[in-house]
């Protein structure tokens, strides 16, 4: 008897257990406020996508519609007969007086900063806001495409002295004659004021330093009397604004971000913004820069960090509850545990006479498993006596003698492959597979089994033609059908015939196509209690029975990839069948089958080919 092994007092489950799930709740609330986070960030992304939209919306509207209004002043301007007069004459003097309160008007009421009188042939005459400045060609894109249309064209465009206006270019017909052409214009800031009014985000108008020279700038900040940085951006000058001051931290490295499509937040002084832009494009569809949002979310974040605090902090409570909850409990099952500790150590001795009582069941079963040896090694030993007997009734003749010591010699031979196939076994179960003709395996077992059987009951083989060409091991499978077949004539009483039906079908487990070998049987069929031991090692119904014959049928077809299946028939009687996978058949050309002499010792064995199933 072993020694009791020593049992140690019981770990302290609380810090086990409640250490591990401290980690779990911290990974769970890391896990929630960063989904949390992610969710409020996609929120605000997806507000500035919103808004960048409908700031590029809102500018191109108001673009249409300021065009439309200049084009309504345009229509005014030319009901002046005086002033078409001067125009026609290309009078400059003339021009200044009958146009130069209308300006002033149209410049202070309607922000127009803009008026040309330009000849049929674009040659400039007039600029009200410029006077000293004429005799140029205009070639800016809307004067092309207004005297390719010969129709009114209103557009964004870059100044020659870097102011960003919406330009419209009207052609003049006046009796009869095409007098030339009038431009008017004005600049966009009052624009972007009223989009960052109706939007509520700041704007910034940047133009590309490659389409603005920096003499051409300075001379249009001196114009209009205003100051700017032309060094703050190494690509962009900023052209008009929003905001009184845009954030320093709205720099290259920014303004680069969002140029490649990133997402951009700034810090800037305790302030928090998100910057977007728009692409500026002029009237040729020429990219001239860029329309940047900046929308304050100072508020925004300040209130979502205060909540995020609120929930973390609630978060925090429920779990220390919860915590608190488990500790107390795991606190009652540590004294529970301990209370059994003492117990367990008592069953301990219990269990080591359990395992003295398991070595006496197992030294008797060793002495069952040899018995099972010996009733597999009886039974074809039984077979030869009886070859051996007819072999001295048939001394003179020599064929009959040759015969039916090759017949000796075989079952001698699986005789000695069963003993060598146990002594592996008892190692890796490992087989020999070859080819093996089914009729002749087949043959062989049916003959060995009437020599051993003592009624020589009869034998209907049923298989299709020409007969399959497995890859089996042929000792083990030979054995596991004489064993169905000595299972069979057991259970059969009188003279009844035993039926082998080899078919191909689909196997109702696996629903594959598989060969299945069927030995059928007359007798009183299984009974429903044993019908799930049948296949147990050491179960039997019979008092001189081993319970191993059908565990060994079992074995070989596990070794073979197969199973075996047990049923009653309806007409009465069972049916064992052994199912072999399909994929072991050797494909073999079409052969009449060849007949096997069997010894006689009875009824030879009766052969019919067919595809069907079960006879019934």
């Amino acid at each position: 008897m072993s020694a009791v092994p020593t049992l140690h007092p019981p770990s302290r489950l609380r810090f086990a257990f409640l250490g591990s799930f401290a980690i779990a709740l911290v990974f769970i609330l890391g896990v929630f406020a960063s989904a949390i986070y992610l969710a409020e960030a996609n929120v605000r992304e997806r507000d500035l996508a919103e808004r960048t939209a409908a700031v590029a919306k809102l500018f191109a509207t108001k673009l249409d519609k300021d065009g439309h209004l200049l084009h309504a002043v345009v229509r005014a301007l030319m009901g002046d007969d005086s002033l078409a007069e001067a125009f026609r004459r290309a009078d400059r003097a003339a021009l200044e007086r009958q146009g130069r309160n209308l300006f002033e008007t149209l410049r202070s009421d309607h922000r127009v900063t803009h008026l040309y009188f330009t000849r049929p042939d674009r040659v400039n005459i007039y600029r009200f806001h410029d006077p000293p400045l004429y005799g140029d060609t205009i070639t800016r894109a809307t004067m092309l495409q207004a005297a390719a249309r010969k129709a009114p064209v209103h557009g964004l465009e870059l100044g020659p002295l870097g102011t960003l206006t919406l330009r419209l270019v009207v052609p003049w017909r006046h009796a009869g004659r095409d007098l030339g052409f009038v431009e008017t214009g004005e600049e966009v800031k009052h624009l972007i004021d009223e989009i960052r009014d109706s939007l509520g985000v700041e704007l910034l108008v940047l133009v590309d330093k490659k389409v603005l020279p920096a003499e051409r700038w300075l001379r249009g900040q001196a114009m209009m009397n205003r100051s700017g940085e032309w060094d703050r951006y190494s690509t962009h000058v900023a052209l008009a604004q929003t905001a009184g001051t845009v954030p320093d931290a709205f720099d290259d490295r920014a303004l680069y971000r969002l140029r490649a499509g990133e997402r951009v937040e700034i810090d800037d002084r305790g302030r928090a913004w998100q910057a977007a832009l728009v692409p500026l494009a002029d009237a040729g569809e020429h990219h001239i820069g860029e329309l940047v949002l900046l929308r304050d979310i100072t508020t925004l974040k300040s209130t979502f960090n205060r909540y995020m605090a609120i929930v973390a902090l609630l978060c925090l409570a429920v779990a220390g509850a919860v915590w608190g909850v488990f500790w107390i409990s795991l606190k009652r099952v540590e004294s529970v545990y301990q209370r059994q500790h003492e117990l367990e150590h008592r069953l301990l001795h219990l269990d080591t006479e359990h395992r003295r009582i398991l070595q006496v069941e197992k030294l008797s079963a060793l002495g069952t498993m040899v018995g099972g040896i010996a009733h597999q090694l009886n039974n074809p030993l039984v077979g030869v006596v009886n070859m051996a007997e007819l072999a001295q009734r048939d001394a003179d003749d020599p064929a009959r003698v040759r015969e039916i010591l090759g017949d000796i010699r075989r079952a001698g031979e699986d005789c000695r492959g069963f003993v060598r196939r146990m002594l592996e076994f008892s190692k890796v179960s490992c087989f020999e597979s070859k080819p093996t003709p089914l009729d002749t395996l087949v043959a062989d077992t049916v003959t060995l089994f009437r020599q051993a059987e003592p009624r020589h009951l009869p034998v209907d083989i049923r298989m299709p033609e020409p007969a399959p060409v497995l890859v089996v091991d042929p000792i083990l499978v030979r054995h596991a059908l004489f064993n169905l077949l000595l299972n069979a004539a057991q259970a059969t009483s009188g003279v009844a015939p035993i039926t082998i039906e080899i078919e191909r079908r689909k196997d109702p487990a696996s629903g594959s196509t598989s060969w299945a070998v069927s030995v059928l049987d007359r007798g009183g069929g299984i009974a429903a209690e044993a019908m799930d031991k049948l296949f147990v090692p050491f179960f039997t119904t019979r008092s001189d029975g081993t319970g191993l014959g059908l565990a060994v049928v079992l074995h070989v077809a596990l070794l073979h990839e197969g199973h075996v299946t047990a049923a009653n028939r309806p007409d009465g009687g069972a049916q064992f069948t052994f199912w072999l996978p399909a994929d072991i058949e050797v494909p073999t050309p079409p052969a009449a089958p060849m007949a096997r002499p069997v010894p006689d010792a009875g009824p030879a064995p009766r052969v019919v080919a067919h595809t069907a199933g079960v006879p019934r």
